[in-house]
């Protein structure tokens, strides 16, 4: 999903830089990310405050009111929508439902799922560009 976007990105986390080192090393992802890596320990207030989000979009040049999140708590889907931003909620860990009734617009409980809801959100994927 990552590799197929077409707009920019980053992730904006609850996680320490340490943490995040770890478990985007151990996924293979941190070099897709390089750069575009934020930590609430940048912000005065963690999740369920907006103050990472607002962080992580003023630093990559993105209006919060055009973002579009894809989270997997409640804190962080409670955050994203105080500073404005669309919610994708993502399932594995966290109910559906408790993801809806904190704000997020639609839900995907696995990877595969995310790419037709961002082509959705209009967010340009390259499975929309090829279509």
């Amino acid at each position: 999903v990552v590799r197929s976007l077409r707009v920019p990105y980053c992730i904006a986390s609850s996680g320490d830089y340490d943490k995040m080192r770890v478990t985007l090393g151990v996924t293979g992802l941190l070099p897709l990310f390089d750069g575009r890596v934020f930590s609430a320990t940048d912000v005065p207030r963690a999740k369920p405050a907006p103050d990472v989000y607002l962080h992580a979009a003023e630093r990559m040049g993105v209006a919060a009111t055009s973002a579009l999140v894809i989270e997997d708590t409640v804190p962080g889907v409670t955050a994203a929508r105080a500073a404005g931003m669309t919610v994708i909620g993502f399932t594995p860990l966290t109910p559906a439902d408790a993801l809806i009734d904190a704000g997020a617009t639609v839900t995907a409980a696995r990877m595969c799922e995310l790419a037709p809801l961002l082509d959705a959100q209009g967010v340009t994927t390259q499975s929309a560009a090829k279509q």
